[in-house]
């Protein structure tokens, strides 16, 4: 068996940073997925080498380990091949099986023996015969967008998905926030080797309402109040997402002010009988096309007021 060069396997310098790993990964388990190379045994196996090279750089421990038995196997290749690794011991445990260099205590370390033990340390566990069993790997997962509006995020919907060979339907349930992201297990890409599918995760983007802006599960809005009401007091209605109600205004209420509806947000997600609150800030609405009457009226108010007429 020879040696495996993961660094080239996924065209990255032995400096690539984790996310170059993740990136250069993607990359290529795009264009050599079995999906898109029906019948290809070269891409198949291009395929498993990338997913092998990417289980092992992915995790630092498992890389630090493969660049330090990398180096010993170049130390070796350079000595000929025909000194063994004196002294050196390295164990480690893959799948709970335990192995050690073959050249502790003065033994010859061959290149057959290296790459049996490299092969078990990264390629599978033994089937019991000297031979490693295929690594199997988990599935691409698939991404998609979905945009609901502020009410249905409120009352919950349901969505129509169209895969390559079936088609879903899928409940969202009330309360989902911009942002969150679902998960169809499953309903990604086929795992190789019995590997388990990839699933399908779906970024939910609720759109601008007009009238409600949400934040986390409160909703805030403002409401319009004649100066009327908000000089004597009354009634005012507003919109909320549960319908129409009737909130009391107290008298002399004050332009800005905010007002708490408890329990008439939104919905938590998960938890249905609990919800946020709505805050309604006032918005004092100014009389228009008053008469003669009217004016005089609040010219004698102005001057019981003030004690001069404006």
């Amino acid at each position: 068996m020879d040696f495996k060069d993961y660094y080239k396997i996924l065209d990255i310098p032995k400096t690539a940073s984790a996310d170059e790993v993740k990136k250069a990964y993607r990359k290529l388990a795009v264009k050599y997925h079995p999906d898109k190379n029906k019948d290809n045994k070269v891409a198949e196996e291009k395929f498993k080498e990338v997913n092998e090279a990417h289980e092992i750089l992915k995790d630092e421990t498992k890389r630090k380990e493969y660049d330090s038995l990398a180096e010993d196997y170049r130390n070796y290749e350079k000595s000929g091949g025909k000194q063994g690794f004196e002294g050196y011991s390295q164990s480690s445990r893959n799948q709970g099986a335990s192995y050690q260099n073959r050249g502790y205590g003065g033994q010859q370390f061959d290149e057959d023996s290296f790459a049996d033990f490299f092969s078990n340390m990264f390629g599978g566990r033994g089937n019991g015969n000297g031979q490693s069993r295929q690594q199997s790997y988990k599935g691409q997962d698939f991404t998609a967008t979905m945009e609901l509006s502020l009410e249905e995020a409120f009352a919950g919907t349901s969505r129509q998905i169209q895969l390559e060979t079936q088609k879903l339907s899928m409940k969202i349930k009330p309360g989902v926030k911009d942002g969150q992201i679902l998960r169809l297990k499953g309903k990604g890409s086929k795992g190789t080797n019995g590997g388990q599918d990839g699933d399908l995760l779906i970024t939910v983007k609720v759109t601008e309402n007009p009238i409600f802006k949400r934040k986390e599960d409160d909703l805030y809005c403002s409401i319009n109040v004649d100066l009327f009401t908000a000089i004597l007091g009354g009634k005012s209605e507003i919109k909320t997402l549960k319908g129409k109600i009737n909130i009391t205004i107290p008298k002399q209420t004050a332009n800005g002010k905010e007002v708490r509806l408890k329990k008439m947000g939104m919905p938590v997600f998960n938890k249905p009988e609990e919800f946020g609150d709505l805050y309604a800030t006032i918005n004092i609405k100014m009389p228009t096309d008053l008469s003669d009457k009217e004016l005089e009226l609040f010219n004698e108010l102005a001057l019981l007021h003030h004690g001069k007429p404006t």
